[in-house]
């Protein structure tokens, strides 16, 4: 489902219009507005000179010179599927989440109508601001209605943490929003300190998820989990889900993977992209259906196949080795880890109780530290699959069929991985003749 198409807004210097006769649409941004034109207005229109905005003003200390504010920024937000720019979002100098006006916003409205920009605008507006009150967001509605914008043309990003005291205020102020007509979204989703049953209070149009969960996501198996459940859940609540900051074809392979449609960032568009250029399409990086396939062919991931570790501490003495060894005759091997349980050395179970078994054996290395006779781990990380360890257990021919020992994102031991069990898996890979 993609964003409603835009209708057509009326310009910067053409600020009286008249709706047409008639109940209005129900879609969200209805194709409505009839303009009236006459010689004097087109005469205005292209006149160099324009009057000062009074609302920039009211953002510097009186009898100060105003300074000019920061370029604005437009991000057309882009339709993956039609590669079309469905509205775009505008961050204008005062933009910031933890503002507790609507200067940022305002200043926001007024580059969209200088750039006389049709699409649907998203704003942001910052949580305080709107739990705030109506007799805050004022500036905000006499810009909306001296540039000629009706609410329904604009979705109000939510931005900052909200305060939970002033939850119900924030609520207020969105059902007072709403009622107007403006449409609301939350932004930052997955790393701001949102209650996500507040989604469900809110009922918001469209949420866009954290553009540093969109980053990391597609590298970190947690995070790609948060996400595909963040996305789940905006779902659950009838909500478009808008991923922000897309900067290469992998985040954007993960982004259409996690079932998003909405997206905007530099790989979709330039920064130096406006409205004002006529280009409302983009080109969309189609997928690589190979990808998958290649990725099915290497087999499950070691983690699948896990099993519990015997570990001892690193300075642990041989006798102490063998006293587990003999407890239990199913263990195969024995980790050696340190204090932050990341494997200093492997120990398997028949050549240890060889060395052990053999003349003057004991007596020579019961009492002294087991990691004397212990091998260097083979080591695979959690995510290897099951044909790239098996390369990692031919690497030493005398060493095939040891256990390797599976660890975490940071070095910690999480069990091991038998041989024999990836053989099977392997086996099983095999195409059918």
């Amino acid at each position: 489902m993609s964003l409603p198409s835009p209708s057509a807004a009326p310009s910067a210097a053409i600020p009286q219009h008249v709706p047409a006769p008639g109940p209005a649409p129900a879609t969200p941004f209805p194709a409505d507005t009839v303009l009236e034109h006459d010689p004097a207005n087109f005469v205005r229109r292209y006149t160099p000179a324009a009057s000062p905005q009074p609302y920039d003003q009211r953002a510097y200390a009186p009898g100060l010179p105003a300074e000019r504010p920061a370029a604005p920024l437009f991000l057309p937000v882009v339709d993956l599927d039609t590669g079309g720019a469905v509205a775009v979002e505008v961050i204008a100098g005062g933009a910031s989440p933890a503002a507790t006006d609507v200067a940022g916003t305002v200043n926001g409205v007024l580059a969209a109508a200088r750039e006389e920009a049709l699409l649907p605008l998203v704003l942001p507006i910052p949580a305080a601001a709107v739990a705030g009150g109506s007799a805050g967001l004022a500036p905000l509605h006499e810009a909306m209605r001296m540039r000629g914008r009706r609410p329904r043309e604009v979705i109000l990003a939510i931005e900052g943490d909200p305060v939970p005291a002033e939850r119900t205020a924030l609520l207020s102020g969105i059902d007072g929003l709403r009622a107007v007509g403006y449409l609301i979204a939350f932004a930052g989703l997955g790393t701001a300190a949102l209650p996500l049953d507040l989604l469900a209070d809110a009922s918001p149009y469209v949420v866009a998820l954290s553009a540093d969960l969109v980053a990391r996501g597609p590298r970190d198996p947690r995070r790609g989990a948060l996400a595909e459940s963040l996305v789940r859940l905006a779902r659950g609540v009838g909500a478009h889900v808008l991923a922000p900051g897309v900067r290469d074809e992998t985040q954007l392979a993960a982004v259409r993977g996690w079932g998003i449609r909405l997206a905007q960032g530099p790989l979709l568009a330039p920064s130096d992209w406006r409205p004002s250029h006529g280009y409302n399409r983009v080109h969309v990086p189609l997928p690589v259906p190979e990808a998958t396939a290649s990725t099915a062919a290497l087999g499950p991931r070691v983690q699948e196949l896990l099993l519990p570790a015997v570990t001892l501490p690193a300075e642990s003495t041989a006798e102490e080795v063998v006293a587990v060894l003999s407890a239990e005759p199913s263990i195969t091997s024995v980790v050696l880890v340190d204090e932050y349980q990341r494997p200093q050395g492997s120990i398997d179970r028949s050549r240890f109780l060889l060395f052990m078994a053999g003349a003057y054996g004991h007596a020579l290395h019961a009492k002294k530290p087991a990691g004397r006779l212990a091998d260097t781990a083979k080591i695979v990380a959690k995510t290897t699959p099951v044909i790239a360890a098996m390369q990692v257990a031919g690497r030493d021919n005398s060493r095939v069929y040891d256990d390797l020992v599976v660890v975490d994102e940071v070095g910690r031991c999480m069990g091991v991985v038998r041989v024999g069990d990836l053989l099977r898996h392997a086996a099983d890979l095999r195409p059918a003749r």
